[in-house]
């Protein structure tokens, strides 16, 4: 279980953040959140699809790393065989948090990955904050400021009804059968046949580039079954 707690150069002068990969650090899941700010590095290793929200009342995007729940087909040992590791995960245990309009870093202190003897120092010997947090930081703010970006886009594609579910069933070499469900992805059909005012509209406001790069990412899906395959040799 989580334990969130503000992060300060006192109760943690001496803390360090275990960075290897793994399951043990919680990993092993099927999929991460990201945002339209991210899908350009994201499609270049995912597949970009849609969810629900846990209230059922929205979606959101998400890089798909499995078929199953608690299945990573990247993870690889104490390795994430893919060039780029999304922001979501990367980011952990670090979280930012909001009081009024100031941000603020949160750590999960029950965190596998939080440490006092090994890992990377999160401050420096007299209080500073290291590199390490800085970077941390840094990625944080892009991930704060991505995601207020994810609204106006799925406004976008609910008003344009560019939205779709599908089912992608999947055979693999030795004969199992799989099927994806639960998802969503854009209807180029429907995109195709917007008038130019909707087209230049979704261009206007940067929604045209996701779109396209969520489709391009679709194309990962050959590279999720044939590492699938692979886990099944």
């Amino acid at each position: 279980m989580s334990n969130t707690v503000l992060l300060n150069n006192v109760d943690h002068k001496d803390l360090r953040i275990i960075t290897r990969r793994g399951a043990q650090f919680g990993e092993r899941q099927m999929s991460a959140v990201t945002f339209p700010a991210e899908f350009r590095d994201v499609q270049a290793c995912y597949p970009i699809v849609f969810r629900k929200t846990t209230d059922g009342l929205g979606f959101e995007p998400i890089a798909l790393f499995g078929f199953q729940e608690e299945e990573n087909l990247f993870l690889n040992g104490e390795r994430w065989d893919a060039p780029y590791v999304p922001m979501m995960i990367a980011r952990q245990p670090f979280m930012i948090g909001v009081n009024g309009s100031e941000l603020m870093v949160h750590i999960d202190a029950n965190s596998p990955r939080v440490s006092r003897t090994e890992g990377e120092p999160v401050f420096k010997p007299h209080g500073g904050n290291s590199e390490f947090l800085e970077q941390a930081s840094s990625m944080l703010l892009a991930i704060h400021q991505g995601l207020q970006e994810t609204p106006a886009l799925l406004a976008a594609l609910l008003q344009h009804e560019l939205l779709e579910s599908f089912v992608l069933d999947v055979e693999l070499n030795d004969g199992s059968q799989n099927r994806l469900v639960g998802f969503y992805t854009i209807n180029e059909d429907k995109l195709s046949a917007l008038g130019s005012d909707a087209v230049a509209a979704l261009h206007q406001a940067g929604h045209l580039r996701s779109i396209y790069m969520v489709l391009a990412s679709l194309s990962n899906f050959r590279m999720l079954i044939d590492r699938k395959n692979a886990a099944h040799a």
